[in-house]
C-alpha cells in the first residue's frame, strides 16, 4: 500500500527547511562573503617625544614611560585587530635603526619601506607628545606600503595623567581611522 505522498516533494521540503535555516542561523556568513580581506599592518611601537618642561630636563625615556609607551602600543593594536578592518603584521626583532631607536618619526618615510619586507600593505607609526604634566598630543600616520603615499593621518590634544595615553590613542582611532568600520573598505592592493 502507498502512502499518498510524493518522495520528491518531500525531499525539496527538506532542502528549503535546510535553506531557510542556514539562512536564519548564519547571517554573518553571508554579509561577510562581500567584505574585503583585511588590510596588513605593520604597527610600530609608538614613540615618545617629550617636550615638556621636566622633558628637556631629562637624559632619556624613564622606566615608567616605557612602560606607558608598551600599553599605547599594545592598545592601537588590540583596537585595530578587534576592528576586523585589519591584520597585524610582527614587527618584532626588527634591526633597523630607526626601529630601534624609536625614531621612526624622524626617518622621512622609511616606515614602509620595512613595513614592505614584512610584508604589510600598511604601516603605522603613532606618536605621544607629552606637552605638560596632565596635557599631550597623539599622532597617528598611516601610509601605503607600496607607493609611499600617507593615506590616513590623525592629530588630537588631550588631557590626563600619563596613563591615560593609551585611552586617547584608542579614542583617537575610533574616531579617525576606525570611524565607520561598519563599511565595506577597499581591498589590499597586491
Amino acid at each position: 500500500m502507498r502512502s499518498g505522498r510524493n518522495p520528491c516533494s518531500a525531499a525539496t521540503g527538506v532542502m528549503g527547511v535546510i535553506l531557510w535555516l542556514s539562512v536564519a542561523l548564519f547571517p554573518a556568513h553571508a554579509a561577510d562573503a562581500g567584505k574585503p580581506p583585511p588590510v596588513k599592518i605593520a604597527v610600530f611601537d609608538f614613540e615618545l617625544e617629550d617636550v615638556s618642561a621636566a622633558g628637556a630636563a631629562s637624559t632619556g625615556v624613564s622606566t615608567e614611560d616605557f612602560a606607558r609607551m608598551q600599553a599605547v602600543s599594545a592598545e592601537a593594536r588590540r583596537a585595530l585587530a578587534q576592528s576586523g578592518r585589519y591584520a597585524l603584521v610582527d614587527t618584532n626583532g626588527i634591526d633597523a635603526a630607526p626601529v630601534k631607536d624609536r625614531s621612526l618619526r624622524n626617518c622621512n618615510g622609511c616606515d614602509a619601506g620595512i613595513a614592505l619586507q614584512l610584508g604589510a600593505d600598511q604601516s603605522l607609526i603613532g606618536v605621544v607628545t607629552r606637552v605638560g604634566q596632565t596635557e599631550y598630543y597623539a599622532a597617528l600616520l598611516v601610509t601605503d606600503c607600496r607607493t609611499g603615499k600617507v593615506v590616513d593621518q590623525q592629530t588630537a590634544f588631550f588631557t590626563g595623567a600619563a596613563d591615560a595615553w593609551a585611552s586617547g590613542v584608542r579614542l583617537l582611532l575610533k574616531h579617525g581611522l576606525l570611524a565607520g568600520a561598519d563599511t565595506p573598505q577597499p581591498a589590499p592592493l597586491k
